[in-house]
């Protein structure tokens, strides 16, 4: 551990959910949202990130032909505050069936417990998507069902299938998430049948739920992809699609019908089956 990290804290006036997506692609470590951006903490300078984000806010301007206001402040501070300061932060989650929970909390008895390291990870389950994409999961996923989580990112949501008795396989298409998504399988004494770098399109297997948490543009052009990896009768569970996207979504998969739809503040996520 070096002696030192950073963080840098982000304001942004609007559309934060836009720039919650850009950090979530960009950078490879994980981030917190605050009530009006994000913190970023690392070990290295993110004079980088500072520089990602403001040509991201004058690209999402001219876009949207509006001013975004954007605030970014670093600050250097001793490792061992980050420490405390980042453990005390994370907070165990209660979603349906599921608890997740950092590596140095209790777990709950009557609960499925799902350790995760937040130092790794992408996905703890408090993003409105995650928790979303669990609930579908914890209601539709069934003991010996052969699952797919497209775009795993931490792998909390394969992971949550496993604890329910699926086989699963996960895929990403970086290499990132693929090293996070391993290792948290490793806290919870679990592992994927089969994990890649890459898209769904690499495998030739079918399955019985398809899980895709990712971004809804994302969703329209993989939709092909997504609906190969599906046997007859299987369920299709799509997250990560703010609600304006949804009928933009839906276009892509109108031989499905809606057998769930999950909403977590403007956030959607869909339960699909062939029609």
């Amino acid at each position: 551990m070096q002696e030192y990290y950073y963080e840098l804290v982000v304001k942004v006036s609007s559309h934060k959910e836009l720039f919650s997506d850009f950090l979530a692609d960009t950078i490879p470590v994980g981030f917190e949202e605050s009530d009006s951006g994000f913190i970023v903490r690392s070990e290295d300078e993110l004079d980088t990130i500072i520089w990602g984000l403001e040509q991201f806010c004058e690209a999402l301007q001219k876009a949207l032909g509006e001013t975004i206001e954007l605030e970014c402040q670093q600050q250097k501070f001793l490792n061992s505050d980050w420490v405390e300061l980042y453990q005390k932060s994370i907070t165990p989650l209660a979603i349906d069936k599921f608890y997740i929970h950092p590596t140095w909390d209790e777990e709950n008895p009557d609960l499925i417990n799902i350790a995760i390291d937040p130092a790794l990870a992408f996905g703890t389950g408090h993003h409105p998507t995650t928790a979303s994409s669990l609930r579908a999961i914890s209601r539709y996923v069934k003991e010996g069902d052969f699952v797919i989580d497209v775009g795993c990112g931490s792998g909390i949501l394969g992971i949550a299938a496993m604890k329910l008795g699926a086989i699963v396989e996960a895929c990403d298409t970086d290499p990132v998430s693929v090293e996070n998504s391993i290792e948290n399988a490793k806290l919870n004494n679990i592992e994927f049948l089969k994990i890649w770098e890459g898209s769904c399109s690499l495998s030739s297997s079918k399955y019985d739920v398809v899980v895709a948490n990712i971004v809804a543009d994302v969703l329209t052009f993989i939709a092909k992809d997504l609906k190969s990896a599906l046997k007859d009768d299987a369920i299709l569970i799509l997250s990560g699609i703010l609600d304006k996207y949804e009928s933009k979504v839906l276009g892509f998969y109108k031989d499905f019908e809606i057998c769930e739809r999950i909403v977590e503040d403007e956030w959607i996520t869909l339960v699909l089956k062939r029609k």
